[in-house]
This record gives C-alpha cells, structure tokens and sequence, in this order.
C-alpha cells in the first residue's frame, strides 16, 4: 500500500477531493471541507479518522495503528510498511478508509450530503 493506493481509493469517493493546505506536498483528502484523510509530505503512511477516543485508542492497544501526530485523538497513523499479508491488510487499510470517509460525510450538513452522490455497497 503507498499514497498511490490511498490516493486511488479516496478519489473513487463521491465528492472527495485532495488538496495540500499545509504545503510541502500532504494529500488531505476532504468530503465536503472537512478531512478524512491524511499522508503526509514523507509518505510513510496515512492519518484516518475513528469514530471516537476509545475506538482509536483501541486500534492503537491492538497495534493496527499508532498514535497520529498533530491530529484529534480519534485519529489513528497506519505506516505503509505495516500494510501486506501478513500484518494489516489492504482490505483492512480500505475499510478504514471508508469508515473515515462515512464518519465525515455523515457528519456535513444535511444540505451538503444531499448534493453528494451516494455512496455505493462496495464502498466506491
């Protein structure tokens, strides 16, 4: 898994889009204004959101995940070079994805969910 492949999921999302608000070449994926993704300018891996605390402290405690820097402590860092077969899958990573996306759109205004397209059962 690399930003190439988080990059590819995040951009098959109804009404994602990238940008690099901090310069220096982050890709914060956005639905609505509001980020659900994160791989930062090193490209080590990738900040998502969890739906709480205790779900992200969780992943953390179970080593799916380390803590994110700079971010709410409901986000958690999946590093790149934990991602394969035997580790966290890219299954898993996608998921987390989606659940990080679903927790941010279903977050916006009702007004600006309606004009989003919906998101179908595979996730994309």
């Amino acid at each position: 898994m690399s930003r190439e492949m988080v990059n590819a999921i995040c951009a098959a999302l109804p009404g994602a889009e990238v940008s690099d608000p901090w310069g220096g070449g982050h890709d914060a994926w956005k639905v609505g204004g509001k980020m659900f993704s994160n791989t930062g300018s090193m490209g080590t891996g990738v900040s998502l959101k969890t739906a709480d605390i205790e779900t992200a402290t969780a992943l953390i405690d179970m080593g799916r995940a380390t803590k994110a820097a700079y971010l709410h402590r409901s986000w958690v860092f999946v590093p790149f070079d934990r991602i394969g077969p035997d580790d966290i899958t890219e299954d898993e990573l996608r998921e987390r994805l989606l659940t990080s996306y679903r927790l941010v759109r279903g977050k916006l205004p009702k007004k600006v969910q309606a004009g989003l397209a919906p998101l179908d059962d595979t996730g994309a």
